[in-house]
């Protein structure tokens, strides 16, 4: 550390005009001193010529001139009941929690868009207060899952952390910089980017003082004061003193431009988010509702009262809970989270969309074994879910509970599909035996229950055009959603990825349709059973639009310059008999084209 020390004080006497530029052997040898001693003999550093460029100024500013005119600014449309319409395709109930936020999200980010527009003509704000949201609720909830959503869909970058992180250490401060620093990371180095970010606290209620402890409790309000700057406005300064290879950084910027460059990420615009369960927050609120006079119970007994208690929470129930006021103040926007009970955590199963099964359907299937729920089956996990008390996590343990000896055992046998039945919850091993023995009727009860999750996947498409209309300007007809539809339940994978795969190859298609009228001056146009036929092989045999085209191009090329040549015709549409087979269907087209011209 010595070593960087003298190092940065050689920078800074060179930024007068009579010092002197440090000898390109003496920094190596510096530097090597100080790695040898970290890594040993494993690393070793070899510095180009120092020596700044005579041009320095002029090359500094130029590329922050560059910089700052690549630098692209916030692109964000979205209004926040298309938000919270997409939230409902992948989060069961919370729809207040998701009316909230999906608002407030929204507000901040065309807040950001509609300042960067303005702010050319506009003052810069003074006093103004972000949108920063905290969220209640017990744990499996999908409080996490939800931002998580949030930040995918609009395309911000997004880090997580773990309060107790900072309580368990005591830190006041550093690592809350530190998220801010990995929001860059996750914006791939580009600041602007990362300045329009999310930061997401959870277990936040960790950090409340306790009011066991005599005298003030430190290490936790202590995290609390840290991060009052940066949920306001503050500049972190890229360059981390106790981490070398910020140093480095900073001794090859000083290389290129003979300057100590000064990077620094500002907080204005990152919305934090916290959370928490908050397990005894109701007996706070209850007791100022009853000092108030609301006439809620003296006792809270259901787990529906405790809910309501949650929603009447203030500042004042947070403050007294062990949180600063200052603390409290700069997250306006509070957000409470209903607990999940048999019918939610069923209604999550039942969604194509949920992690859970889309996961557990992976498994099998890195084993060649496809597998589907019967729809009696997924309530039954949900009813032994809801003992766990854990919430959504609580199905993750219930699903595992019964198929592991199936996920241990099917590998080894024959059997490559098969139907997750009610018995099967109720009686795994005995189910499992029962299944080795059994013949075609697997497969007739898995193709009948295939057709009801299509029916299911397809009507969860239909609720969702108007998200796909605007999003990607492409409404797909029946044939082409069944198509889809058998993709999500044979590949296990999510509605959104295999629609947003055949949006892509629709639009390579239209690509190779247009490249190859340039190329020859032929128009060739593929119907609509052709394109549902080329989204089918890509997806099925994964491979590429261009590898597909490139084989049409080999047999229609020399043909249709032909046809064109005898006849004069520019326009062809293609079938998807041009797709299976070539070779005949260009045979026969040359033949009818000739033969109708001859006439």
């Amino acid at each position: 550390m010595r070593d960087f020390v003298r190092i940065e004080r050689a920078m800074k006497d060179d930024e007068t005009k009579s010092a002197k530029v440090p000898d390109q052997k003496e920094l190596e040898k510096e530097l090597n001193e100080y790695l040898g001693k970290k890594y040993g003999d494993r690393v070793k550093l070899v510095v180009p010529m120092l020596f700044p460029r005579a041009d320095r100024e002029k090359t500094g500013k130029d590329h922050k001139a560059k910089t700052q005119k690549e630098t692209p600014a916030t692109h964000f449309d979205l209004k926040p009941e298309q938000l919270q319409a997409y939230l409902d395709e992948f989060v069961i109930k919370q729809d207040e929690a998701k009316e909230v936020l999906a608002t407030k999200v929204c507000t901040h980010f065309n807040r950001i868009k509609f300042q960067e527009l303005s702010k050319k003509r506009t003052r810069k704000e003074v006093g103004r207060i972000k949108n920063n949201i905290i969220m209640i609720g017990p744990t499996g909830v999908g409080k996490t899952y939800l931002i998580k959503l949030i930040a995918n869909r609009i395309g911000v970058p997004f880090v997580k952390g773990d309060a107790t992180k900072f309580s368990e250490t005591g830190y006041v401060g550093g690592d809350v910089e530190d998220l801010i620093r990995d929001l860059v990371h996750e914006a791939d180095g580009d600041i602007k980017h990362a300045e329009c970010g999310i930061v997401y606290l959870d277990e936040i209620d960790k950090i409340a003082s306790s009011h066991n402890l005599i005298g003030p409790d430190v290490s936790r309000t202590g995290v609390q004061r840290a991060l009052l700057k940066p949920m306001e406005e503050t500049e972190v300064d890229m360059r981390v003193p106790h981490d070398p290879v910020s140093q480095l950084e900073a001794i090859e910027q000083y290389r290129k431009t003979g300057k100590r460059g000064k990077k620094t990420i500002n907080t204005r615009n990152i919305l934090f988010i916290m959370s928490g369960a908050f397990s005894t927050l109701e007996e706070n609120i209850k007791k100022r509702l009853n000092r108030e006079g609301i006439g809620f119970g003296a006792e809270i007994k259901t787990k529906e009262e405790r809910s309501a208690y949650l929603k009447e929470v203030k500042a004042e129930d947070l403050i007294d809970y062990g949180f600063e006021s200052e603390f409290i103040g700069r997250l306006p926007v509070t957000v409470v989270f209903d607990r999940l009970e048999v019918e939610d955590l069923y209604h999550i199963l039942k969604n194509p969309n949920n992690p859970i099964i889309i996961g557990k359907k992976r498994d099998f299937k890195a084993y060649g074994i496809d597998v589907l729920f019967e729809d009696r089956a997924l309530y039954r996990l949900a009813e032994n879910a809801v003992e766990e008390r854990t919430g959504a996590r609580g199905l993750v343990s219930a699903v595992e509970r019964v198929l592991l000896k199936f996920e241990k055992t099917l590998p080894s046998t024959g059997i490559t599909r098969f139907v997750v039945t009610p018995g099967m919850v109720d009686d795994p091993k005995g189910e499992l035996g029962r299944l080795l023995t059994a013949g075609d009727e697997i497969d007739d009860f898995y193709e009948r229950v295939a057709e009801e999750e299509k029916g299911i996947v397809k009507k969860l498409i239909r609720r969702r055009e108007k998200d796909f209309l605007d999003r990607y300007g492409l409404v797909f007809g029946e044939n082409r959603m069944d198509l889809i539809a058998g993709q999500v339940i044979h590949k296990a994978l999510d509605v959104q990825s295999v629609y947003e795969e055949a949006v892509r190859i629709v639009e390579e298609i239209h690509k190779y349709e247009e490249a190859f009228r340039e190329r020859h001056n032929i128009h060739i146009d593929f119907d609509e059973e052709a394109v549902d036929r080329i989204i089918e092989l890509v997806m099925d045999e994964a491979t590429e639009v261009s590898a597909i085209c490139d084989q049409f191009s080999q047999h229609y090329e020399h043909g249709l310059k032909l046809i064109r040549d005898k006849t004069g015709m520019h326009e062809f549409v293609l079938t998807r008999e041009a797709v299976d087979e070539p070779e005949d269907f260009l045979n026969r087209l040359i033949q009818e084209t000739y033969r109708s011209f001859n006439d």
